[in-house]
């Protein structure tokens, strides 16, 4: 009997100690699953299946960091099957594919299995028709925008998904299966708190101070408008429905804490001063490991990075001071047609 070959991909990768953490844990229930069928009234009579999975990210991705933790990964996989289970443990084969998945990145109905976590939320580029004169002092949607603003992120984000839709329709056999994990949002508005629109709002803070003293110029902060996008159900449901091929599974909204939840004063049951200024910092080390390459893109080497996110770290502790803010998390299962 030929082999089975099954097609997983992970979009979105990244480069750091997570990248292979998809493929581990989808190993790991391999792994259970043939130690389970290797006991032998369970044994079924069919070859040892292969697993090609396809790493994904942008040409700029550091897949060199991912490569070199791989004859780790392998031997630990081997081995793990070798100590559990009388049978030959399935093939392997991991490779990298750079590109955007807002387009075509795999053959015609390759995948099984498509895995995406935090990057859905990233746009394919920043809505065109942002003049600076409209969103005066922002850099995201916030509740001062007028609606034309608001539509143009609308309209990008579902130009962008049908795209994504379109193109996993023609790589995913039937029946197989996506899982998506992004920033969204439960309502329809773009400007709740949970849309993390506050988040974007308190940076483009941090950057006018440094306006005000003279560190940058105010035109660069007015031009500069983030690539991003919390959608709500409603919106990924249209676009599913106009695309046809996918059946949507399940959905689920986890609510989040910004600094991924501080601790409690044992005493007062409220947080203090101190982890409100620890959980500032925190939340202003995640962001800044997202943004920063994206801000000294736009306003140059020159700008002072340490002081923006100090800043930045002050109005969010303030912030956190007074509200718990939390972000949505959306989880989507799909189905393929």
């Amino acid at each position: 009997m030929p082999k089975q070959s099954f097609g997983i991909a992970d979009l979105g990768c990244s480069s750091g100690p997570n990248s292979l953490l998809l493929i581990s844990e989808v190993m790991d229930v391999i792994h259970a699953e043939y130690s389970r069928l290797s006991q032998p009234s369970l044994q079924l009579h069919s070859s040892t299946p292969e697993f090609r999975v396809y790493l994904n990210d942008l040409f700029s991705n550091d897949f060199n960091t991912i490569f070199v933790s791989l004859p780790e990964f392998y031997d630990k996989f081997k081995q793990d099957f070798k100590d559990t289970t009388t049978s030959e443990g399935p093939s392997l084969f991991i490779s990298a594919v750079p590109g955007s998945f807002y387009g075509r990145l795999f053959p015609t109905k390759s995948l099984h299995f498509v895995h995406s976590s935090s990057s859905l939320h990233w746009l394919s580029q920043v809505p065109p028709g942002l003049d600076t004169a409209l969103n005066k002092g922002k850099i995201y949607i916030s509740k001062s925008s007028p609606k034309c603003v608001k539509e143009a992120y609308s309209q990008q984000f579902h130009k962008d998904f049908s795209v994504f839709l379109k193109s996993r329709a023609e790589e995913i056999v039937s029946g197989g299966r996506m899982v998506l994990s992004f920033m969204g949002r439960r309502l329809s508005d773009p400007t709740i708190e949970e849309s993390c629109y506050l988040q974007w709002e308190l940076l483009a803070n941090a950057l006018m101070t440094l306006v005000l003293e003279g560190s940058i110029e105010e035109e660069k902060v007015e031009s500069f408008h983030a690539p991003y996008y919390a959608p709500c159900p409603d919106e990924l449901n249209l676009e599913l429905q106009k695309e046809g091929s996918f059946v949507m599974d399940r959905l689920e909204a986890f609510e989040i804490d910004w600094d991924g939840g501080a601790d409690l004063d044992e005493n007062t049951n409220n947080t203090t001063n101190e982890t409100v200024a620890t959980s500032g910092e925190r939340v202003a080390k995640t962001i800044r490991a997202v943004v920063e390459s994206m801000i000294e893109s736009h306003f140059g080497e020159d700008l002072m990075m340490d002081t923006l996110f100090q800043r930045y770290a002050e109005l969010v502790s303030n912030r956190l001071s007074k509200s718990r803010t939390k972000y949505i998390n959306l989880v989507i299962s799909l189905i393929k047609n």
